[in-house]
């Protein structure tokens, strides 16, 4: 899970529609356009130059309006209350030099429309984020973004996609004289990161993705070897396989000593300032760089020295157009997924590079990788051996971060007799609300149309809804609205509420997942998630024929994402995931044993 972004409609308007559509049992609202003032005259024209692209294009173009001149305005969208303010609109077959146009029509984040800006100077900028046609196996046509294009599905930073230069000019809404910008630059391609004597980076086909997708498609590994690999050509190994957001190579390991000229950290401040962890430019001046480049060259030295187990370590690069991962289970929208990495990369990882097998595999991850590691688990149970999945997204609908999407009827606020509420999606360390979900939704809905944004609400649609019609996935809530479509809903308890699967089918679960899951989660989490493991941990509690025999944990006061770590501030055991659940699984592959258990064990 992303931190979550914002969403800035007024909530009067929510809660107007929330009371009106109450009694339509959940059916969709087309939602409205922007209502024009009449008074805005102001129009924004953004085209780009035929140098850039000698053919027309499709995609999203954004105007991106900034106050901020530390970053360009593209690298300042967030769901902070700080963000910078950004309009899209889709374009089809956009030809150079044909501007897009930006009025008060269009919907914007945080601010409604242009009209809501007030007259002043701004840092500007224009962006395309360039969509290709897609020919799926399915049948369906659809435009997105390319799948892969190494940076993991980021729209500020994605190679090929056009931009400008920020430019300072002067904004009045009431102005009639016409704003053009041209787009003549092009975000160039991400260098490939180079092997290492540990560290190896490759790419594998897969014919059911291929297939899928009408394209070729290729999963990416980053695979860390053992110390001894090399020397110990008869030993075969564990796999450890970590989960989480896109990576461009192996986190938290570090094969030279820590940049000596970054601040010195000290833990009390850091511990003060940073409680988190998680804001991680804010934490740098208090020297959080240097403690995670410590951290990094501690477990290299852990993992190349004495007594440490000797395992496969790999993380997997499985970027789709919708997302920077896939989930790693099969969905409608995006593939299968879950067959491919299950059933194509790592018997690949295992033949080439002496795995064991299914008895010894494990996950871990956290948040979005810590719902990918119950998941697989659950969806695959004879497959892997082991769960570690902390602060996971949300694992049980009844707590789909603050919505009940089995009673509730809008997403956007609760709904009494004479008043709404709106709902919080993100909270700070104190409870205090940082976005709400209306909030969250509007900043999708302007970044992408038809669950193209790339952000977290629209990522479980994509990984949880059925195809709709149009070759897109099924909204399970309307994004202008909140009201929540129960026929959506349906499907998603059935295929991937992961509680619910197990609770309905135990009898045949229950056997393989026997010991195989731990659960950790913060009590305090910014995005709620602690509220679906308590439903998790109330199932596993009752479970007999047989026991679950799951470990489920909490930390009484930490924040996303706690991992099981009592010792240790949340911002320090972040950055020790690794040595401390290779440790874990290790010692449960002893004990569960079905094959080797010496060769690897130098």
């Amino acid at each position: 899970m992303h931190t979550l972004p914002r969403w800035a409609s007024p909530a009067h308007i929510a809660s107007s529609i929330a009371l009106a559509t109450l009694q339509l049992s959940c059916q969709k609202v087309t939602p409205a356009p922007v209502a024009s003032s009449g008074a805005t005259p102001l129009k924004v024209g953004i085209s780009f130059a035929a140098s850039q692209s000698s053919k027309p294009l499709d995609g999203r173009v954004l105007l991106l309006i900034s106050t901020d001149s530390s970053k360009e305005p593209r690298e300042l969208i967030s769901d902070a209350v700080t963000s910078q303010q950004v309009f899209g609109v889709d374009v089809d077959g956009l030809a150079a030099g044909t501007e897009a146009i930006v009025s008060d029509t269009t919907l914007g984040y945080p601010t409604n429309s242009l009209a809501g800006i007030k007259p002043g100077d701004y840092y500007v900028q224009g962006l395309l984020h360039v969509y290709e046609t897609f020919h799926r196996g399915d049948g369906k046509t659809v435009k997105l973004p390319a799948g892969d294009r190494g940076e993991g599905q980021q729209w500020p930073e994605a190679p090929g996609n056009l931009y400008s230069k920020p430019v300072k000019m002067h904004i009045d809404p009431a102005s009639a004289t016409p704003i053009h910008i041209v787009l003549d630059q092009t975000i160039p391609p991400i260098p490939e990161v180079a092997d290492t004597r540990y560290v190896k980076h490759f790419k594998v086909k897969s014919e059911r993705l291929t297939k899928f997708w009408g394209r070729p498609v290729y999963i990416g590994a980053i695979l860390v070897l053992p110390e001894g690999w090399d020397t110990h050509p008869d030993a075969h190994y564990p796999l450890a396989i970590y989960h989480g957001h896109f990576q461009k190579d192996v986190s938290d390991f570090r094969e030279t000593p820590p940049d000596t000229k970054l601040p010195a950290y000290n833990l009390d401040s850091l511990t003060v300032r940073c409680p988190n962890g998680h804001e991680f430019a804010l934490c740098t001046k208090f020297g959080y760089e240097r403690l995670d480049q410590e951290k990094g060259y501690d477990f290299y030295k852990e993992w190349t020295g004495p007594g440490f187990p000797r395992v496969l370590l790999l993380t997997i690069q499985h970027p789709t157009p919708y997302y920077d991962d896939s989930y790693a289970v099969n969905s409608e929208n995006n593939g299968p997924y879950g067959d491919a990495i299950t059933y194509e990369l790592i018997p690949y990882v295992e033949s080439h590079y002496r795995g064991l097998g299914a008895w010894a595999r494990a996950l871990y991850g956290g948040s979005t990788g810590g719902w990918e590691a119950l998941g697989v688990q659950v969806k695959y149970p004879e497959d892997y051996n082991g769960a570690y999945a902390n602060c996971p997204d949300p694992i049980d609908f009844h707590a789909y971060t603050t919505i009940d999407l089995y009673h509730d009827r809008n997403a956007f606020v609760s709904t009494g007799p004479w008043r709404t509420t709106p709902r919080p999606a993100e909270r700070d360390y104190m409870g205090r609300t940082r976005a709400t979900v209306e909030q969250s939704n509007q900043k999708e809905a302007v970044l992408g149309s038809k669950t193209r944004s790339g952000g977290q609400w629209d990522i479980w649609e994509a990984v949880f809804s059925p195809v709709g019609p149009d070759g897109y996935p099924k909204r399970v809530f309307d994004k202008r609205t909140g009201v929540i479509d129960s026929s959506v809903v349906a499907y998603w308890r059935d295929n991937y509420d992961l509680v619910h699967i197990m609770q309905r089918d135990w009898a045949t679960l229950g056997p393989k997942l026997r010991g195989k899951i731990t659960l950790n989660v913060g009590r305090s989490d910014n995005f709620f998630l602690n509220d679906a493991v308590y439903y998790a941990d109330d199932f596993l509690k009752t479970t007999k024929n047989p026991p679950a025999d799951a470990v489920v944990d909490y930390g009484a006061r930490d924040e996303h994402c706690w991992s099981g770590d009592h010792a240790n501030a949340n911002m320090i055991s972040r950055l020790t995931y690794h040595p401390r659940f290779i440790k874990l699984m290790t010692a449960h592959f002893l004990k569960t044993a079905k094959g080797d258990t010496s060769s690897w064990r130098y």
